[in-house]
Order: structure tokens, then C-alpha cells, then sequence
């Protein structure tokens, strides 16, 4: 059996991963006959789930389910690249921010492998208003304008996460500079070149061909309008911490009302604010300038991780500031749509009374 090379793909949040993640597996049969792997517990599990379950339990986290959900997982699925050869590649984004003691443990679970690390990066004018929305998205109560000033000041977890320096820093440590792949996400406007697009420059990273993977993926983790991010916002201000982190809130909030329901409405984008665009553009400068110095593999262009310039004749929309009017449209079809799945579930009492009957049945059968 020839040596296995693993992919880590630590993320960042926000720069395309449920895509790419997506694309792996619905792909993941032509990709195995060519000896490129995406494990997963069985056909049927999702891989992302499973990846995102093996984060949580590498980084002892337990969030987005029942208490121990995760346990194991990270175990399991190190047992699942073992039993591969050629290209094996472990996704998720949550492992960005993972601390020293966690990137170690994965590194010596996978040390009979040739280890490789991938981070894609993306604008901080197109990262801050989009990581902003996703935090709301996952139960987070903050304005904007706390959260903008917060990474101003230099968050810690934003810098484990998003920060470029920081978070490869931490990642390349005992890695070649050529093991460590910086994929920069193109702009949307102009097209990337065929094979310029975020498939063909991730699968440059791991050196396969991007025509192994046919079949394009519709997921996209869809940006929301700013009176739907305030009316996330407000909703998760009337919940309690523990409801804001139960796996319900994932399946409703998440899934049902900002994904599939209020990211298809016509809104005001959010946008970084003017005022900010002077400090995205000197993280930029940063970022670009490590990168040079540091030797590792780019992928894509650098200039993508310049912010564009504010447009002069677009007027900002402050996000913490939305109309009423706009807020409770938003709220009436959030609504419409927790009616309809709330018609469309069984009643628990039918539930019961349908067991119930089966129980009774099966007695007087005996």
C-alpha cells in the first residue's frame, strides 16, 4: 500500500466549505477510482456531518446535539483513513481556531501519513459582514457594530479563525512550507476562468484533476439581507442560551427559517462598513505579505484578498438600523413557514396513541 496523503481542511468559516464539502460528496464514487477519499461513517451519512462531529470531539467541544454526541467520532474517523490509500481529505471549518494541544494530537494520530494542511481565504470585505450573519445564524445576540469593533480590537477567536497569520502560524508548525496550501476564494464578478473557479483551485491544492468531480453541488451557505439577519438576531434574543444551542435550533431556526426560507428574500445586503475598509485593507497587507515570506503553496491569486474599495455611489445601509416595516415582512414569513412545518409534523399525542395501538395489538396477538 503506498503512502497516503491527508488533506486537512481547517476552513476558514464562510469561504465556500459547505460548497467543496458538498461537491466531495457527491462525488465520492469517481473520486475513489481515483484513489481520492472523503470518509464517512456509511453511504448513507452525510460526510460533513461526520466530519463536523470528528471536529468537535478533536477539539472536546459538544455542540449541535445531545451531550456526547460527538464522542468517538474524531477516533473513528482517523480509523477510516487508515484503512486508505492514495488522497484522503478531512473537512471542516471549525478546526480553523483549534488550539496548539489540539492541532498536536491531530498531527500524531496522523503521523504515519503525509500530512497536509489547506485553508482557504477570503476578502475581509466580503469575510465580516457574511461571518457576522453566519454567528447570528448559530444563536449569537450581538449588533454589528459590537461585532465589528470586537474584531477591531483583535477577538481571539476571530484571529484563531479568520486571521491568515494566526491560524497557519499555528498549523504549519512542523510542516513543509509546501505542505501548507493557501487557496484564495475568487471574486464572483468578473467569472473565474474555467478551472479558476474555488473546485479547480481546491483540487489544485490537492493536486487531482477537478473533472474527477463532475457533478456540481446547488449548496451554498447563502448570504441573508439585513432585516433578516435582525430578525434572527431579535428571535435569539427572546430564547434562552441552552434552546440557542439544542440541535432544534439548528433544524428550525438554521435550516428551515434562514437557509431554505428568509435567504431567498430581496434585502439590503450587508456590507463592511466604509469606515472600516482602511483596517481590511492593512490585514490584507499583512496577510499577503506572510504569505510571500512564509514559502507555502498559494493557490489562486493574492490580490483576491484585497477588499474592493467602497462604491462611491452606493449609499451604506447600517444593518443595526432596519426599517420596521422591512423587519416585519421578514417576520410574517418566518412565520408562514414555522406554520407550515408545524402542520406538516405529526402530532406527539397521535404519536403516542398510534404506539399505543401497536403495543395492544401485538398483546392480544401473543
Amino acid at each position: 500500500m503506498s503512502r497516503r496523503r491527508v488533506f486537512v481542511h481547517i476552513g476558514a468559516p464562510k469561504t465556500g466549505t459547505t460548497y467543496l464539502q458538498d461537491r466531495l460528496w457527491l462525488n465520492a464514487r469517481s473520486l475513489a477510482q481515483h484513489d481520492v477519499h472523503f470518509p464517512t461513517r456509511s453511504p448513507f451519512v452525510d460526510p460533513a456531518l461526520f466530519h463536523f462531529r470528528a471536529a468537535l470531539d478533536l477539539l472536546g467541544e459538544d455542540w449541535g446535539g445531545p451531550p456526547g454526541h460527538a464522542v468517538g467520532a474524531w477516533d473513528a474517523l482517523v480509523r477510516r483513513v487508515r484503512r486508505r490509500s492514495g488522497t484522503v481529505v478531512i473537512s471542516h471549518e471549525i478546526l480553523a481556531p483549534a488550539t496548539q494541544d489540539k492541532i498536536a494530537r491531530l498531527k500524531r494520530d496522523l503521523s504515519d501519513s503525509d500530512l497536509h494542511v489547506v485553508y482557504s481565504a477570503r476578502d475581509l470585505g466580503r469575510q465580516v459582514p457574511a461571518a457576522w450573519q453566519e454567528s447570528i445564524k448559530q444563536g449569537r445576540k450581538w449588533s454589528y457594530r459590537h461585532y465589528v469593533r470586537r474584531l477591531q480590537r483583535g477577538d481571539p477567536w476571530f484571529s484563531r479563525a479568520f486571521d491568515l497569520p494566526s491560524v497557519l502560524s499555528s498549523w504549519s508548525a512542523g510542516l513543509r512550507p509546501e505542505n501548507v496550501h493557501v487557496v484564495t476564494v475568487p471574486r464572483r464578478t468578473p467569472a473565474p476562468a474555467p478551472g479558476d473557479d474555488l473546485w479547480g483551485r481546491f483540487c489544485t491544492a490537492l493536486g487531482i484533476d477537478p473533472a474527477w468531480g463532475p457533478v456540481d453541488s446547488a449548496r451554498t451557505n447563502q448570504s441573508l439581507g439585513s432585516a433578516e439577519v435582525q430578525l434572527l438576531r431579535r428571535l435569539n434574543r427572546r430564547m434562552d442560551r441552552k434552546t440557542r444551542r439544542e440541535a432544534s435550533y439548528d433544524a428550525l431556526i438554521r435550516e428551515l427559517l434562514a437557509h431554505h426560507e428568509l435567504a431567498g428574500r430581496s434585502s439590503t445586503p450587508v456590507r463592511l462598513p466604509p469606515a472600516m475598509h482602511p483596517w481590511a485593507a492593512e490585514q490584507a497587507e499583512r496577510w499577503i505579505e506572510w504569505v510571500q515570506a512564509s514559502g507555502v503553496h498559494v493557490v489562486g491569486d493574492l490580490e483576491d484578498l484585497r477588499p474592493e474599495p467602497p462604491d462611491p455611489d452606493v449609499r451604506w445601509a447600517n444593518p443595526d438600523k432596519v426599517r420596521a416595516k422591512a423587519q416585519l415582512s421578514a417576520a410574517i414569513d418566518a412565520l408562514a413557514a414555522m406554520t407550515r412545518e408545524a402542520a406538516r409534523r405529526t402530532d406527539p399525542d397521535q404519536q403516542l396513541v398510534a404506539k399505543v395501538r401497536i403495543q395492544a395489538k401485538r398483546l392480544r396477538e401473543q
